[in-house]
């Protein structure tokens, strides 16, 4: 349970004591009233037959008699209507006063429910009773309403991903990635797409997707779609994970059965990582056995110096907001002059991302960057349609073997 859940089922424990409190009845509860079914999600209750918890058809209970107007919000004596007669719980003792409001959301939505009632030996309830009751029902429906919102909001997102998750996948596009010294494309991004109806960009559809538990899948598909293309292309291809999947066995089955020589991991920086350890023993025998690590987004933010400290990794990607415009910003060129010099001390591989000019490209070649990648050199196209040269550029920092 999140913290959010924690805070907003304390407060509703809070409405629902106040509600019993102030009407001296035996039970207050808040009840999910659907279309077939009512829930009792939370109560309290001096009844021991009457928890949070118990849920059964719409039909038959108090709640739905009072939304659908056969049973008015506040009965003093249930004995004297024949509706709450006919309603009486048979596993409960005879219900005499009875209060319900509706639970009604900003957008006029009926969630639901407050409800208290109490048994014979309970005082009757009075009329200005009710105020009190939809005042806290409407106490209620402020708390609960975030947490509808975001049901309603997972439920979105999996029937938006349903189709893809349960098919073959996001569609996976390469992008090459050029040795600057030469030109010559050394190896190439994979890099996942979505219908364009969504108006999504692939970073929210993937943190939308863990955010209802499917995130790891949905890695897992993308990574088995790029790999499928290294039959189709020269030079390394490089491939997206977080942490997280990359910690699942999944992703070590999978990763186990590829050529690993031919491959770049890329672990954002903007990626929280809980536990270094776990993550250095998973990489470990797959740099072994030739797979190289690559830290993408260096520069976007300010905690990659651990990540990258931690990781040890073989390339470092310098993130477009430096790239872009450095050609005419100092203080741009400055970073990334001291981001290549960093990188180098350690045999480094930097590559610049989002390269779109020739006079950004040019600082980067005079900085002594080994790679780039971006619009410059191609965008994000179907494998067939990757060529293996670049334009010729000529610079003198050699491109490092280890990624060429």
């Amino acid at each position: 349970m999140d913290r959010d859940s924690s805070e907003a089922d304390r407060q509703l424990a809070g409405l629902l004591a106040a509600a019993r409190r102030r009407l001296g009845l035996s039970v207050a509860f808040l009840s999910r009233v659907g279309d077939t079914t009512r829930t009792v999600e939370h109560a309290d209750s001096a009844l021991p037959g009457f928890r949070a918890g118990w849920s059964g058809p719409r039909e038959g209970s108090h709640c739905a008699a009072v939304l659908e107007g056969r049973l008015p919000r506040l009965v003093r004596d249930a004995r004297e209507h024949p509706e709450a007669v006919r309603l009486q719980p048979a596993d409960l003792p005879q219900i005499r006063s009875h209060v319900s409001v509706p639970l009604v959301l900003g957008d006029g939505t009926v969630y639901g429910t407050f409800c208290a009632f109490g048994v014979l030996s309970d005082p009757e309830v009075q009329p200005h009773h009710l105020a009190v009751v939809e005042v806290l029902a409407e106490a209620a429906a402020l708390v609960i309403e975030p947490q509808v919102l975001r049901e309603r909001e997972e439920a979105a997102i999996a029937h938006r991903l349903a189709p893809v998750l349960g098919g073959s996948g996001p569609t996976v596009v390469l992008q090459p990635i050029v040795d600057l010294r030469t030109g010559t494309r050394a190896g190439a991004e994979a890099l996942s797409r979505f219908p364009v109806e969504w108006d999504c960009t692939p970073d929210v559809v993937f943190a939308d997707a863990h955010g209802i538990g499917q995130g790891d899948r949905l890695e897992l598909l993308a990574l088995e779609r790029a790999a499928a293309l290294l039959d189709e292309v020269s030079g390394y291809v490089s491939m997206n994970v977080s942490a997280q999947t990359l910690l699942t066995p999944q992703c070590a089955e999978l990763l186990a059965r590829l050529p690993l020589h031919r491959i770049v991991l890329e672990l954002s920086e903007h990626e929280q990582v809980q536990d270094y350890a776990s993550l250095s023993a998973a990489l470990t025998p797959l740099r072994a056995a030739g797979m190289r690590l690559a830290i993408d987004d260096v520069g976007a933010g300010f905690s990659s110096l651990r990540h990258i400290v931690v990781t040890n990794p073989d390339v470092l990607k310098m993130d477009r907001s430096i790239v872009s415009g450095l050609d005419t910003d100092p203080i741009l060129a400055k970073l990334a002059q001291s981001l290549v010099e960093f990188a180098h001390s350690f045999d480094i591989c930097v590559i610049a991302e989002g390269v779109e000019t020739v006079a950004e490209q040019t600082v980067l070649q005079g900085l002594g960057v080994d790679g780039g990648q971006g619009w410059l050199f191609g965008r994000p196209a179907p494998a067939d349609l990757l060529v293996d040269e670049g334009t010729r550029l000529t610079a003198p920092a050699p491109f490092p073997a280890a990624v060429g």
